[in-house]
Formats: C-alpha cells, structure tokens, sequence
C-alpha cells in the first residue's frame, strides 16, 4: 500500500487492532487529546513483548520495521516507516535526561486513558502526568513547551 493511500485513522487503526500493549506519546498523544501542536510522525511506546504484533498489524499497511524483534529488545527501539514515521520504543522503563524520574511501561500502562480517535478506533495514551514525564525524557526546546501545555490541561481536570 502507498503512502498516499491511507491517513491516521489508517495508522491509528492499525495500532489500535493489533492486540500490541501500544501507549500513543509524542505530540501526536497531544494533538489527540486536542492540543494545538503539530507532528509528522508517530511515537509509541510498546509492551517489549509484543513487538510481533505491532510488526504483523502494520505490515497491513506495507510498513516494514528497521530491526528485527530481537535486536530491537536489545537496543530499546526500532522504526516502522513507509512514509508514515512511526518510532517505536520497546524499553521496559525509561528515565528522564536529569536521570531524577523513572517511568516503567507497566506502571504507565496501568494508568492509561482510552481516547476514542475516529468511529470505533480507540488508543491508548499515558494518562498526563506520565505523558509529562516522556516529555521531559528528551527535555528539547518543543518538549518544553509541550510540558506547558499539559500542566494546564492536568490543572484542568476534575480532582
């Protein structure tokens, strides 16, 4: 399949059907949830089991993964890419660059929240406050930013 024959509901239904522990991060988990931030790509954090699932489910749409399954266990992380970037993290914990916060996916993954994105397909997101801490795992300049606008949407919520 071309690149220019699917959109995101394609993509995201993909992620959703696969049957892959799969948590949405990244801006693209932002825009989701409604934030004004733009992306071109994907960033999921998956069980580091069920990387057979995600390949087998996105392979539907002809994207092939640049490692296989057991390198990608070694090194924490591969990319599934025709077009449509999707990087893919499979570490069982990550910590952030000042090394003061470690988040493990099951922990994350315990605390998710369930986003319906198009009719019927729904994904999984960190819940804001680990989404704050991917975040602050790479601590860029947009990463910033993007942490801003979170902490307002947390302060939002119903307590």
């Amino acid at each position: 399949m071309k690149d220019d024959e699917y959109d995101d509901a394609d993509v995201l239904r993909a992620l959703a059907s696969s049957g892959a522990r799969a948590l949405v991060i990244g801006r693209r988990a932002l825009i989701i949830l409604g934030l004004p931030v733009m992306t071109n790509d994907y960033d999921v954090w998956i069980h580091i089991d069920d990387i057979e699932k995600l390949n087998t489910a996105f392979s539907e749409l002809d994207h092939f993964p640049s490692k296989t399954p057991d390198a990608a266990r070694r090194t924490g992380r591969y990319v599934l890419d025709n077009g449509e970037r999707i990087d893919v993290l499979v570490a069982r914990f990550a910590s952030t660059k000042d090394g003061t916060t470690r988040l493990d996916f099951d922990a994350a993954w315990s605390r998710r929240q369930v986003v319906e994105v198009t009719d019927g397909v729904e994904v999984a997101l960190p819940c804001v406050a680990d989404l704050i801490i991917t975040k602050r795992w790479s601590a860029r300049q947009k990463d910033i930013g993007d942490i801003q606008l979170l902490e307002a949407l947390l302060r939002e919520e119903p307590t």
